[in-house]
């Protein structure tokens, strides 16, 4: 019997040991297994090949860039010259160089990929990587499909001097072009990813994939080690301490990419509107004050606030077709009071963000009762850039007491996240359709509700400050919360009188905790109406529209000429 650490191209092993439980496994097994240990999870490295077998639909995938070589432009030597390296890769791999290019397709949906094997000099980036990474994104662009890149590197490649450290900014201004034509780019990390590659096109994707336990990151954790002379953090580096430090978007086991690849594909390519369930009964919004019943504040306040009423993700499971979840800020954290992510309604792909309180005690600890930290309106906001470049509906479930009142908070720029939110979606240039399905509270809420349309659920409430912060505030203590409510005039029938919604949606006797399902279907129809007639407008007359919607809040003699508007 012979063990080897990890089965090679070259290696006529039977049993390979696993690197996570030290087990022996039957190396049949194991490739049956997408070479995932199947007891401890652990998943071994692909090489390119291997990796586009299992992406990539059977049959459809045509190679292009085979004509790219690599180069020694510094006549380059180590222990060996550089070409004798590159001669000794190619016999291991059966590549030119680390980066592969096929026009494929995955579940069905068309894609251009760029895979890089780590088995070819480590898939560092010299300059044939960086030409075909290229090469990749400019046939993306001309044909418009979706670019996925799958990265197995440890940087630049050393070989090729600044003439590698040069295709950081080739590929990136590759991809920075099909980011401003709308054409969807989708990075999947595996172990490991690092240097030059992380800090380049591995990390500039609309949407950053990793694989469980893959390293990823800028400088090694052996640099970093030694030069703050500290022991590292647990799973440091790992792609679940990435997506907790909001880096990722998921991390994905081997075995479900292309399911989540299918899925994702279809939502940022398919523009085709055709209601599943078209003739579902549901209620019709209220545009009239009138129409409403009459309701004391205190008790909509009441119903607004239910531990049971419905959460953003039971509308998201509910009232729409697909879903898949979105994490983080790209900067620092994935902030658990904002979920969002790609969807489907009636039919329609669509980009939502909405507050999420949780269920029990446990969840709403969690999620800090749907308060947003600054992290949780910049992964708002880069929901929302991602819908303008991808030209997707945006849509905001609104639900939250207000932004969170914290030091850190501060510390991280509470005010000037909520300022961004508000200033990017004034003039993003695709529908916006917003519901405040609870509660409304203030800045914390308006970050999400600048929108075409702004819906409000039937209990539900949108105010300027909460009513025992108002009677603090006002009256000297919060025991006039009643009186303070009644003054803000916070109730549906009030903001329709003043225009700040367009429309109530009907909720279940008894309010929206008691019959989910039909609250959900009467919001499905609103957003579908509202979608659906929003959708002729071009980005232009949606801005404007919106620039309008907010103006007539000024004072009616503000404006002195027609210009000025």
């Amino acid at each position: 019997m012979t063990v080897t650490q990890a089965p090679a191209p070259e290696t006529q092993s039977t049993w390979v040991k696993c690197p996570g439980c030290e087990g022996l496994l039957y190396e049949r097994r194991l490739a049956d297994c997408a070479k995932v240990c199947p007891e401890c999870g652990h998943h071994f490295r692909l090489g390119a090949t291997e990796r586009l077998e299992q992406l990539l639909d059977p049959g459809s995938m045509l190679r292009f860039g085979e004509d790219v070589r690599p180069r020694d432009p510094l006549g380059f030597a180590d222990t060996k010259p550089y070409p004798d390296r590159l001669a000794a890769a190619t016999r291991k791999t059966g590549h030119l160089d680390a980066a592969v290019c096929v026009a494929a397709t995955i579940g069905g949906h068309d894609v251009v990929v760029a895979a890089l094997d780590f088995g070819f000099m480590g898939g560092s980036v010299g300059s044939a990587v960086g030409e075909l990474v290229c090469l990749a994104a400019r046939r993306a662009l001309r044909t418009r499909t979706p670019l996925l890149i799958v990265t197995a590197s440890g940087g630049a490649r050393m070989q090729e001097g600044c003439v590698s450290l040069m295709q950081m900014a080739r590929t990136a201004q590759d991809i920075a072009r099909l980011h401003e034509h709308g054409v969807p780019v989708i990075n999947l990390n595996v172990d490991p990813t690092f240097g030059g590659a992380t800090a380049s096109f591995a990390s500039l994707g609309d949407i950053v994939l990793a694989e469980p336990g893959a390293l990823i990151g800028f400088a090694g954790p052996n640099v970093i080690r030694q030069t703050i002379r500290s022991e590292l953090p647990d799973r440091f580096q790992t792609a679940e301490f990435l997506l907790e430090h909001g880096m990722l978007d998921q991390v994905v086991p081997r075995g479900q990419l292309r399911d989540v690849l299918t899925r994702l594909l279809g939502l940022v390519t398919d523009r085709t509107v055709d209601d599943p369930d078209p003739a579902s009964p549901a209620a019709e919004a209220v545009t009239s004050a009138g129409a409403l019943p009459e309701v004391e504040p205190v008790e909509l306040i009441a119903l607004a606030r239910q531990a049971q009423r419905p959460t953003t993700l039971d509308y998201l499971a509910q009232a729409f077709d697909d879903f898949v979840e979105l994490h983080g800020d790209s900067e620092f954290a994935d902030d658990p009071a904002i979920v969002g992510g790609l969807a489907r309604i009636a039919g329609r792909a669509v980009v939502v963000a909405g507050h999420q309180k949780g269920r029990d005690v446990a969840e709403r600890v969690r999620r800090n009762f749907a308060m947003p930290n600054p992290e949780g309106y910049r992964k708002v906001l880069r929901l929302a850039r991602l819908a303008g470049r991808l030209g997707l509906p945006l849509v905001t479930l609104v639900d939250t007491p207000g932004a969170y009142p914290g030091i850190g908070a501060e510390e991280r720029g509470q005010g000037a996240a909520i300022a961004r939110c508000i200033h990017d979606l004034a003039r993003l240039p695709v529908p916006v359709v917003s519901v405040v399905t609870g509660e409304g509270g203030s800045g914390g809420a308006l970050a999400l509700a600048v929108a075409d349309e702004v819906l409000v659920l039937q209990n539900a409430y949108y105010s300027v400050i909460s009513p025992e912060g108002c009677s603090t505030i006002l009256f000297g203590a919060a025991d006039s919360a009643d009186r303070a409510a009644r003054a803000l005039a916070l109730r549906p029938a009030d903001l329709l009188r003043l225009r700040v919604v367009d429309g109530v949606v009907p909720e279940p006797d008894g309010g929206a905790h008691t019959d989910g399902a039909s609250t959900a279907r009467n919001v499905r129809a609103a957003l579908a109406e509202r979608l659906t007639r929003l959708a002729g407008l071009s980005p232009a007359e949606l801005v404007q529209r919106r620039y309008r919607r907010f103006e007539r809040f000024a004072l009616p003699d503000q404006w002195s000429t027609e210009e000025d508007r």
